[in-house]
């Protein structure tokens, strides 16, 4: 049974979001937000978002670009320019929530910092995400994800274990860990704001969140060596590889007690006799004639398994189908693309993406006439005078990238 709660009322209804990030960390904070009935401005200069360079593009957006701004609406303003600027300033008096991931100081020199935001709105929450902080002796450094999975020791770790040279993720894991702590820290601060009427500035560094979340830093806080991974391993069964999970110890109870492995020599020393087990494992996995037994054996002694699954047979988990981890959002050419929800299945409430991406300025006299009462001549006028830039249309048969 299908349960989205599309029918129950969105958590967030009511609070406004200014959206002045790009790239990954911060967009993905405000598509949490939106998903969950926030109205998210995204505040874009043209082609400085670089999402839009990832994934088929269609109908003037990437897959990414559309993947983190769904439900958002996108105005463009240029802070170079004090009308500019002052635009901005006035939103943020309306507005509950600024989330922005600049090099720390920029918005400070454009003359719309913390302070200056705040000054207009006391009650404000603004959430600013950099690589290394807001100060500190780095905090002015380029910090793209995969910096970040260096300087935190995840890569260097993982080289170690595997005795291979240091490789990057195919994920940008310091963004989106970035992100989920950013909306933690985000509902904490509104929750105050709520109660007392003080808003306050959130400094969340990527460096710190892939920290916090990484459950093996506690080995470099305490410097006890080499680092266990807990892993699982990879065998080539019939019909393609297969992941068992689980450390050797435990898989050796499960399969000797189950499936009655024996130790070929019970009084080698210890680190021949582990040697001798993973291989008896290995040999005993790997020598089923077909895929489902091999699957039935390891389910019936309590061992947990997982399919590989690539970017082409993501999708056909059952539990992707099942549970419909795809919605469909607007193209803006008559048709849908498909997003992925956001995991919260709520009981009595809605989690759901509501529109799809906007174009760039596409929004300029909605968000101004509503937020500032602006009439559509002001508006025109802001964008004759610069402060304002047009609407960015796609152009016509956009290809795929």
């Amino acid at each position: 049974m299908t349960q989205h709660g599309a029918s129950a009322p969105f958590p967030l209804a009511g609070v406004r979001v200014l959206d002045l990030s790009r790239a990954l960390s911060g967009p993905y904070v405000g598509r949490l937000l939106s998903d969950l009935g926030a109205e998210v401005v995204k505040v874009e200069v043209p082609g400085t978002d670089i999402t839009q360079a990832f994934g088929p593009r269609s109908h003037g957006h990437s897959g990414l670009y559309v993947q983190v701004n769904t439900g958002k609406t996108n105005i463009s303003l240029d802070l170079t320019t004090e009308a500019g600027a002052e635009l901005l300033r006035e939103l943020a008096g309306r507005a509950h929530l600024v989330v922005e991931n600049f090099r720390p100081g920029t918005l400070d020199r454009l003359g719309v910092g913390w302070s200056a935001l705040s000054g207009r709105n006391p009650s404000l929450v603004m959430l600013s995400i950099s690589g290394f902080g807001q100060w500190g002796p780095e905090a002015t450094r380029q910090a793209y994800a995969p910096v970040l999975h260096a300087e935190t020791g995840l890569l260097g770790r993982q080289a170690e274990v595997d005795g291979a040279k240091p490789n990057d993720l195919v994920m940008s894991l310091a963004d989106s860990v970035a992100g989920l702590h950013g909306m933690i820290s985000v509902l904490a601060a509104l929750r105050v704001a709520e109660q007392t009427g003080a808003g306050q500035h959130i400094d969340l560094s990527m460096f710190e969140a892939m920290l916090a979340t990484d459950d093996y830093t506690h080995y470099s806080l305490e410097g006890t060596y080499p680092v266990w991974p807990a892993r699982g391993t990879i065998y080539e069964i019939a019909g393609g590889p297969l992941l068992v999970a689980g450390d050797l110890k435990f898989l050796w109870h499960r399969l000797s007690r189950g499936h009655g492995l024996t130790d070929p020599d019970p009084t080698a020393e210890t680190s021949v006799r582990i040697a001798a087990r993973a291989q008896v494992i290995k040999d005993w996995v790997e020598g089923f004639t077909d895929r489902a037994s091999a699957i039935a054996a390891l389910e019936s002694a309590g061992v947990a398994y997982a399919e590989i699954r690539t970017p082409a047979t993501l999708m056909e988990s059952p539990t992707a189908v099942a549970r419909e981890v795809s919605a469909q959002v607007d193209d803006r050419d008559g048709g849908t693309r498909p997003v992925i929800r956001m995991p919260y299945r709520f009981s009595a409430a809605s989690c759901e993406p509501r529109a799809g991406a906007a174009y760039v300025g596409e929004h300029n006299a909605d968000v101004l006439g509503r937020w500032l009462g602006l009439a559509a001549e002001q508006v025109a006028d802001l964008e004759r005078d610069g402060a304002l830039l047009p609407a960015q249309l796609p152009e016509p048969a956009e290809g795929t990238r």
